[in-house]
């Protein structure tokens, strides 16, 4: 995970060309930790930390009536306008596109970025949606029958990626990811 997170981070250096601009958007719940990792290795990297916020989409979904979707309400935190920002929106597991698209319409509420992007550590596939990440750590192939989960150490105890089948114990995708 570590690994994956810093070619994530020389990837945005090498696609942004004014990191005074930068700002990364989490997307609750992974997405946010995420975000801070990728803040940390940026300044490693570059010598200066872009400022970080978390964004609940629950409100914006377009499936909040269809069974199975959680409803419970996270706090956003945005210390920053976006107004003329770089945004780079980050999240733990790309799918349907349903959340990128969520938090899109989110984003607006809180200024009109310059750009906004999209960073994904893990990209399984079966977009629903015309939504491509612009960063991506890991291309993972998973059917419809099985689910691609992130664990990370701030929300989960512990850093791994599971591809499993949907009511089915956990199995490691690779150590790579570890």
């Amino acid at each position: 995970l570590r690994r994956t997170l810093r070619r994530l981070s020389h990837e945005i250096l090498e696609q942004t060309a004014d990191l005074s601009v930068l700002a990364l958007i989490g997307i609750r719940t992974r997405g946010a930790p995420l975000a801070e990792r990728l803040a940390g290795e940026l300044r490693g990297l570059a010598g200066s930390r872009p400022p970080v916020g978390a964004l609940d989409v629950t409100l914006y979904r377009d499936d909040l009536n269809r069974g199975g979707v959680r409803t419970k309400l996270r706090k956003t935190e945005l210390p920053f306008s976006c107004e003329g920002k770089d945004v780079i929106l980050v999240d733990d597991v790309l799918y349907t596109g349903r959340t990128a698209r969520a938090a899109l319409a989110a984003l607006v509420s809180f200024g009109r970025p310059r750009r906004v992007r999209l960073a994904i550590l893990v990209d399984r596939g079966g977009r629903e949606l015309p939504i491509r990440a612009d960063f991506v750590g890991r291309n993972v192939e998973a059917g419809r029958h099985e689910e691609v989960r992130v664990h990370l150490e701030e929300t989960d105890g512990r850093d791994a990626v599971f591809r499993r089948p949907r009511n089915r114990d956990e199995y490691a995708i690779g150590e790579g990811m570890r």
